[in-house]
């Protein structure tokens, strides 16, 4: 445990890089206790949503590096390589991961209002099976409420739209700026 309170304290640009994430992980929690007037810690850890907490993490981490070591030092290029593929991919990859994950909740609830949906463990597998209901047992009541109780069986909010990742950059960017420099 000591060694980890070290490394934590001593390695500056963990420290940057760190603080970074949690303003920005902060800033979604308040914008989604503005727009939804319901506090959900969930935003303080979850994936998604404005600003983007990786491209705060890894712009503060390439401007640090840039102040620390260097702009024409190869540690910089390469975080700011690093932070190109990670802001990439939480618009692209990433988004259309969640976006596909709302078409198929979407497909999944529409079916549940006709299909039966068990499921099932078999050989420590789970196994989703679809049953055209015949009548309205009391399992199938059960089931259906189920569904509609739990209706986002993917997480939806997985990437980041351009803006919230330009917004995470800029939040990284400024951290980085004005944490001192060690």
């Amino acid at each position: 445990m000591k060694e980890l309170l070290e490394f934590l304290t001593c390695n500056y640009f963990i420290n940057v890089s760190v603080t970074a994430w949690f303003f920005a992980q902060l800033l979604k929690t308040l914008l989604t206790l503005i727009v939804s007037k319901e506090l959900v810690l969930e935003r303080m850890v979850g994936a998604g949503g404005m600003p983007s907490a990786h491209s705060a993490f890894v712009c503060s981490l390439a401007v640090s590096m840039g102040q620390k070591v260097g702009w024409e030092s190869p540690e910089f290029a390469i975080c700011l390589a690093f932070a190109a593929v990670v802001m990439y991919d939480a618009m692209g990859v990433r988004r259309a991961a969640g976006e596909q994950a709302k078409m198929l909740n979407k497909i999944v609830s529409a079916m549940s209002d006709n299909f039966r949906i068990v499921f099932e463990v078999e050989n420590k597998h789970h196994f989703n099976v679809f049953r055209k209901r015949t009548h309205d047992d009391p399992d199938e009541i059960k089931t259906k409420k189920a569904m509609d109780d739990n209706r986002d069986l993917l997480k939806e909010l997985l990437g980041h739209t351009p803006l919230e990742v330009f917004g995470g950059a800029v939040l990284g960017v400024l951290v980085a700026f004005l944490f001192p420099v060690m």
